[in-house]
């Protein structure tokens, strides 16, 4: 069922970029696994740049292994952070298209929305909720510098950025006279 899913999902992505399939046409035939534990997909790039299910016994071309613990990086970085944590083995040719594609491809939501309620509608619609995407970032920013300014300035948890080099040349001086005075107590020792 996930694999059916994930094709469907990604050729429906594919539809709306000519770039990504023209980019894959290259590569028709050959085999990829998707490995996301406890899931994985194989498939095959069809002739028009699509995915194609694939159920072949021989080893495929492309091998792309996502950590599941790694997962959750889509949320906090976005693709390029869960790209880094991709691991990639085969033919680097197509391993090179397969990612430059997995990592460029991007839903056009306000073509799908425009089928359903129209392109003036649809185009209010994304604008509207990219705008409180944008407000709803700022306001975690602004909660996230206010419980930093919080435990580092009014409960003085922790310390803050300003004042770890008057830290660092206090630490430094006390060094320095710990240095001098176990020097005086050796002298004083010897004699």
């Amino acid at each position: 069922m996930f694999d059916t899913l994930f094709l469907a999902a990604t050729n429906h992505l594919l539809g709306q970029s000519a770039w990504a399939r023209k980019r894959l046409q290259p590569h028709a035939g050959r085999r990829a696994l998707l490995n996301l534990a406890p899931f994985s997909v194989q498939f095959s790039i069809a002739e028009g740049g699509e995915l194609a299910a694939c159920t072949s016994t021989e080893q495929a071309d492309v091998t792309l292994d996502i950590p599941l613990a790694e997962s959750g990086r889509l949320i906090g970085g976005g693709i390029d952070a869960l790209m880094s944590q991709v691991r990639i083995s085969g033919n680097a040719e197509f391993a090179d298209a397969l990612g430059f594609v997995f990592r460029h491809l991007r839903w056009d939501l306000e073509d799908d929305l425009s089928r359903l309620v129209g392109d003036i509608a649809a185009h209010r619609i994304v604008t509207i909720g990219q705008a409180f995407g944008k407000a709803q970032q700022r306001a975690l920013q602004g909660v996230v510098g206010n419980v930093v300014e919080y435990v580092t300035e009014e409960q003085a948890m922790l310390l803050g950025r300003g004042s770890l080099p008057g830290i660092d040349t206090d630490i430094r001086a006390l060094r320095d006279a710990i240095a001098r005075l176990e020097k005086r107590v050796d002298r004083l020792e010897k004699a």
